[in-house]
């Protein structure tokens, strides 16, 4: 066994591979960013390295460095996590060649997957079943429609270059073939300047299943399965295992081709062969295909690890250190469910914008597994991906272990950024996936149910009020003591635009009666040494520069309304385009002069791994553009400002 490692990441993962190496006795290194200097991941490790600026580019991609670090400080391998350098083939070629070992496959098995054709092809010949489609270089509209006819409408015309839907059509019956073949073909050249397309078999009902495997590069054996099926824009939000609905016939076929495909370029480490899955007629084996093989440890891998009894990353350093594979697959048993929920930063209402912010509160449930990589009092950073956490819950059944997951949720307490929490209480709440009836898209169509917002109750404004007018710890006889009457106060609060002005009379430290901004009045009584409104025990809160969260239905937050701040700022310039959080301006297609319409794209924001466009919120005339191209910016910052709509044009 290795005495000691470098992880090549950060956050929940490097976390998670420290936890379990410590427990095995080996010592870890970390290496971190500028922005990571105070990371969670950088006090657990025995060591940590600088190794550069914030972006990945600059630092955590950089695997020269990496293996300069490794070697200075007497690392004997390296883990890549996930992310950033798990699966470049060079950068494993690289870390061998230095004599190190990599915790993970080979760089051949990772480059035979990389490419997705080719991926197939392979799959085929190891009697792996994959998509029926075709994906031949001959594009004469005739054989396309002919190959069409052969694979089974509905099919799927997709364009070979780029992403995103573009070129994409799908077409139900063969008269509507050559008019979508044609659309799909014009779309992909104005995108890709390439019309080439493929054509393949339309899923009806998809779902996402994934098989866990494990090689030792001779041999591997399977974990069984995961339903990643809950996605929104093709990003898993809840995965489960096993999968609802899995037959033995079904899991044991599915296993056994994944192992097939491991073993057909002889894996070592963990991976995961993804299949999509008709579910139009439930699950069979015969409708199932290969989509493609993460050649690495997946975010979801914690689920496996409840229902197996097995620790992937011990797996991980024992393989890579020279052991064969420590169970065989007679030995692997699955016991209950497990769920995990990926819990973000991320304005769900704004179309789920990842956001920033300081973690002025973060306190998970003692019962259940949070992977986390931040703190109470740690940044969120715009350099990189914004998860909080990752929740997993497991239990005897579905819908024990479902119940689970509802309860984490609703006791997970965040206060200082806005998150998923309250969309992931709705999906776990939902009737469809509460009886196993999911497809992947599922969310998207009742995203306006799963979106909605919770509306705060009188009893949360009234517990907003005392607290941040500092009534709450009151416990001085002379609390609101007047000869006349009671003490009134007001207090103007606010939460997600939603004003209020709230009249609080103190009737003594241990009683205060409080009329919300609907005339609604909410008695609060302390009773043995705890608050009580209108008869409800108060919820948990957490206090922070002028604003308070409630922690009930997910996290209220309400912020006091300075007035004399408002007004101050009330001759502000509406006409100027803001960033909308900390990024980068990646593109910049507005030019002083010329005229926009409302919802043309004027720049384009990177943070957090995603890029946003920036539109205009009207018609108009752009006046002044305030940043170049390549400039970090931080939240708020002006970047483009338009004409004054009475202004001549340019």
């Amino acid at each position: 066994m290795f005495d000691k490692i470098l992880i090549a990441n950060r956050g929940e993962i490097a976390c998670r591979v420290i936890e379990t190496a410590r427990a095995m006795g080996v010592r870890t290194v970390a290496v971190f960013s500028e922005a990571d200097a105070g990371a969670r991941h950088v006090a657990m490790a025995d060591e940590a390295v600088p190794i550069g600026p914030p972006p990945p580019s600059e630092s955590y991609l950089k695997g020269d460095l990496l293996i300069e670090v490794a070697l200075r400080t007497g690392a004997q391998a390296i883990h890549p996590g996930y992310g950033f350098l798990s699966e470049n083939p060079d950068f494993v070629a690289a870390v061998a060649a230095a004599g190190l070992a990599f915790i993970g496959p080979s760089a051949d098995a990772i480059r035979a997957m990389g490419l997705k054709d080719a991926a197939k092809t392979l799959m085929e010949e190891a009697g792996v079943p994959v998509v029926p489609g075709y994906h031949g270089a001959e594009q004469d509209d005739a054989l396309l429609a002919e190959k069409a006819g052969e694979i089974g409408y509905p099919v799927l015309i997709k364009a070979v270059a780029g992403g995103g839907g573009k070129g994409m059509r799908q077409v139900e019956a063969p008269g509507e073939f050559a008019q979508a073949l044609a659309s799909a073909r014009s779309e992909a050249a104005t995108a890709f300047g390439n019309s080439d397309v493929l054509v393949e078999k339309f899923i009806v009902k998809p779902r996402h299943i994934e098989v866990q495997v494990f090689g030792d590069g001779a041999r591997a054996v399977h974990l069984f399965e995961r339903d990643c099926s809950l996605q929104r824009r093709h990003q898993k939000v809840i995965e489960e295992a096993p999968a609802p609905g899995m037959t033995e016939e079904m899991r044991a076929a599915m296993g056994q081709a994944a192992v097939r495909a491991a073993e057909a370029i002889g894996y070592s480490g963990a991976g995961t062969v993804e299949f999509i899955v008709d579910a139009s007629e439930g699950l069979r084996p015969d409708r199932f295909w290969f989509m493609e093989m993460n050649t690495r440890l997946q975010v979801e891998h914690p689920v496996t690890e409840a229902i197996t009894g097995v620790d992937l990353v011990e797996w991980q350093l024992r393989v890579a250190s020279g052991e064969s594979l420590p169970m065989g697959q007679h030995e692997l048993l699955i016991t209950g469910h497990a769920f995990e929920a990926r819990l973000y930063a991320e304005d769900v209402p704004k179309g789920f914008l990842p956001a920033t912010g300081t973690l002025e509160h973060l306190a998970f449930p003692g019962d259940v597994r949070a992977d986390t990589g931040v703190r109470s009092g740690d940044t969120i950073s715009p350099f990189y991906d914004p998860m909080i956490a990752k929740l997993v819950v497991h239990g005897p059944t579905r819908a024990i272990a479902l119940a689970r997951l509802r309860q984490a949720l609703a006791r997970c307490e965040v206060a200082g950024t806005v998150t998923n929490l309250t969309f992931l209480g709705a999906l776990a709440r939902h009737p469809g996936f509460s009886a196993g009836d999911v497809d992947t898209g599922l969310i998207a169509r009742d995203i306006d149910a799963l979106v909605a917002e919770p509306v705060p109750q009188p009893v949360h404004w009234a517990q907003a009020a005392l607290v941040i007018t500092g009534l709450w710890p009151a416990q001085d006889a002379a609390t609101g003591f007047t000869l006349w009457q009671p003490l009134a106060r007001g207090v103007l609060l606010c939460h997600r635009g939603d004003e209020q002005r709230l009249t609080i009379r103190a009737m003594g430290p241990d009683r205060h009666e409080i009329e919300t901004g609907d005339g609604t009045r909410v008695v609060a009584r302390r009773q043995a040494g705890q608050w009580v409104l209108d008869g409800r025990p108060a919820a948990a809160f957490a206090e922070a520069a002028g604003a308070v969260t409630v922690f009930d239905a997910y996290g209220l937050r309400f912020e006091r309304v300075d007035l004399l701040e408002r007004a101050a700022g009330a001759d502000g310039d509406g006409n100027v385009i803001e960033a909308p959080m900390p990024g980068m301006v990646r593109s910049m297609s507005a030019a002083p002069g010329q005229r926009v319409a409302a919802g043309d794209r004027l720049a384009v924001l990177e943070a957090m791994k995603m890029e946003h466009a920036l539109v205009a919120a009207r018609d108009g005339v752009v006046e002044e553009v305030l940043v170049a191209e390549g400039t970090q910016v931080e939240a708020g910052a002006a970047l483009i400002r338009l004409a004054a709509e009475d202004a001549p044009a340019a």
